[in-house]
């Protein structure tokens, strides 16, 4: 299988999602810790994580255009060392600097900048390496698979970091980053580009047709993705601060705790990613039922007035799987179905999109905690349930498999020819 014979590209190429979710999630655990040690309020210890996912989604469109005309790799090594960098001056700004909170916002924005060069151009880089669907979804279903792994990790790795010294989960992205900057120049090998790069206005008009052919499937996907990232930085958000606030929860304890749903997510993301080969009508279906569930666990948790700790991480985790069996198939149909010439800019979008939601879920849920949990929890149900309608109305996609019907269609013509025959022999 082309998978295998690619193990170590896919390797390194996983590192990057990797690195983009300790990015992110690592700091989810600590957000309390910080609220105190920078003296800011709930709302704006939020916007250390939305502010690089916003210059995130501005940002991204314009690495797939350029992913497209210069190439992958060029792309993705210098914003590595530009998220590289972000980390470190949000890191070492406590150290000398009275102005902590400003200088640790300004390192995330460069940090926002690499992530929108990097993790979004690798999607894109795995449909280039393979031919088949069967092993772009394979591969897609690996990278997803370390992007979600990377949600388990970063609750854990975050507070034992910040067990130490608070700032140190800012200064581990320097050093994973540097890592896989070197696995990336050394190990990924890109396909050589048999076309010559488009000019800006061949690439508007040919985005914009693509827009057009796909209607509404490509946009529902879009929303879905966006969807799927809110309802996790959301709950994820939500724990963090009722596991510190309510319980009295620290440390690594708290970071186990919060690995829970997202090791279901992990889970489920690589077993979909297996599952859904390129048979686009699973990819359909998984999407929505992994919506409907997640949709149905949050309505639980708000409806029921859920208080006890336990019964709150199941149905948190059956949500989260819900969402790990979603994602893998999003990125499938958004790779498969789109031509290599414009796999870059779509896909690019599309990351952008999932940012959007990464980027309101902890203000969102900073805002609605200020009401109530239940009002949390409802607002997320009601998203999810807007998410698998879409998922069911919207993406109606062809299967590579052909069903019952179409195989009696493809099988009743040859009958009637035989038939016809036997006709003009017996004449």
């Amino acid at each position: 299988m082309a998978v295998q014979q690619k193990k170590r590209d896919l390797i390194a190429l996983a590192s990057i999602p990797l690195i983009m979710t300790l990015g992110n999630s690592m700091l989810i655990p600590i957000l309390p810790s910080l609220r105190k040690e920078l003296q800011v309020s709930s709302l704006q210890v939020s916007l250390i994580i939305t502010v690089y996912s916003v210059v995130a989604i501005l940002l991204i469109p314009l690495a797939g255009f350029l992913s497209d005309r210069v190439g992958r790799k060029k792309v993705i090594i210098p914003c590595l060392a530009i998220t590289g960098a972000g980390g470190l001056i949000a890191g070492l700004a406590p150290l000398w600097s009275d102005h902590t909170y400003g200088w640790i916002l300004g390192g995330r924005v460069l940090q926002g900048i690499g992530a929108a060069g990097s993790a979004p151009v690798v999607i894109p880089l795995v449909g280039d390496m393979f031919k088949k669907e069967s092993d772009v979804s394979a591969g897609l279903g690996l990278i997803e698979t370390a992007n979600t792994f990377g949600k388990v990790l970063s609750p854990i790795l975050g507070s034992l970091l910040a067990v130490l010294a608070w700032y140190l989960p800012f200064l581990a992205i320097p050093v994973i980053s540097a890592i896989s900057l070197l696995m990336v120049a050394v190990l990924v090998r890109v396909p050589r580009r048999q076309e010559q790069p488009e000019t800006l206005r061949q690439f508007f008009s040919e985005v914009k047709a693509v827009f057009n052919e796909k209607g509404r499937w490509l946009y529902a996907i879009f929303a879905v993705g966006g969807i799927c990232m809110f309802l996790v930085f959301s709950f994820l958000f939500f724990l963090s601060q009722i596991l510190e606030d309510r319980y009295n929860v620290h440390g690594a304890a708290k970071g186990g705790l919060l690995a829970i749903p997202t090791a279901a997510l992990c889970l489920c993301s690589f077993t979909a990613g297996k599952w859904i080969g390129e048979n686009k009508r699973r990819m359909k279906w998984l999407n929505f039922a992994g919506a409907a569930v997640a949709a149905a666990a949050m309505f639980i948790c708000g409806f029921f007035r859920i208080d006890s700790v336990f019964m709150l991480f199941i149905l948190i985790a059956i949500g989260g799987a819900g969402i790990g069996a979603a994602l893998p198939c999003l990125d499938a149909m958004v790779t498969e179905g789109i031509d290599k010439k414009q796999r870059g800019t779509v896909t690019s979008i599309f990351s952008s999109i999932r940012f959007i939601g990464v980027a309101a879920g902890p203000p969102a849920s900073s805002v609605l905690l200020e009401y109530s949990q239940r009002s949390l929890f409802f607002v997320m149900a009601a998203v999810g349930t807007a998410s698998a309608l879409l998922a069911l109305i919207a993406i109606r996609p062809h299967s590579s498999e052909p069903n019952p019907g179409e195989i009696v269609q493809r099988f009743q013509p040859k009958q009637k020819n035989r038939r016809n025959r036997r006709l003009r022999t017996k004449a």
